[in-house]
């Protein structure tokens, strides 16, 4: 994984490297994120194409849970990895219901567009149904759930930069903050 991102970072202009080096965390954040839209996006078509057709909010509710298990490991053990101060039960309790508020934020585009300015068959045709479903479940709902996790992972769930585990659950500053 290492040797791909040195390989991108390389054909990068200089600003967006040095940018993406100087804020890593939300760079991570941002590629965790990347990785859980796809796996969102697979799970919502195959549901809402195959046995949710008429569910849309429902699939698409499935697929971002779905997803959240994986945020959970990546963001734990990679993008969020120096930060903490929670014991690990009460950090993925907290995790689990910001994603449940998070996965709300990211439902109602999707149900406004299709329920409330009725943008659905037989009102408009399959293609602007289904492009408005992208749009704003896919799309818009998306960023204002990761605007929303980001703030809430850094206030709640992971509040401490550079904090390690140590064995035994408990936890303790990084080594170069001991040495400060």
């Amino acid at each position: 994984m290492g040797s791909l991102i040195r390989l991108v970072l390389g054909v990068l202009p200089r600003p967006a490297r040095e940018w993406l080096l100087r804020h890593r965390e939300v760079t991570k954040f941002l590629l965790v994120g990347g990785t859980c839209f796809l796996v969102t996006g697979v799970i919502n078509y195959a549901l809402k194409l195959t046995v949710l057709s008429t569910r849309p909010v429902t699939a698409l509710t499935i697929a971002t849970v779905a997803a959240t298990f994986l945020s959970y490991a990546l963001n734990r053990r990679w993008a969020f990895r120096s930060r903490g101060g929670r014991r690990g039960l009460h950090e993925a309790v907290l995790f689990f219901a910001i994603n449940g508020v998070a996965a709300l934020v990211n439902d109602v585009p999707l149900w406004a567009a299709r329920y409330l300015f009725d943008l659905r068959v037989p009102d408009v045709s399959r293609l602007v149904q289904e492009t408005s479903d992208f749009a704003s479940g896919m799309i818009v709902g998306t960023l204002l759930a990761m605007g929303f996790r980001l703030w809430a992972y850094r206030t709640w769930v992971f509040p401490h930069q550079h904090v390690r585990l140590v064995h035994g659950g408990a936890q303790s500053p990084a080594p170069e903050e001991r040495a400060a």
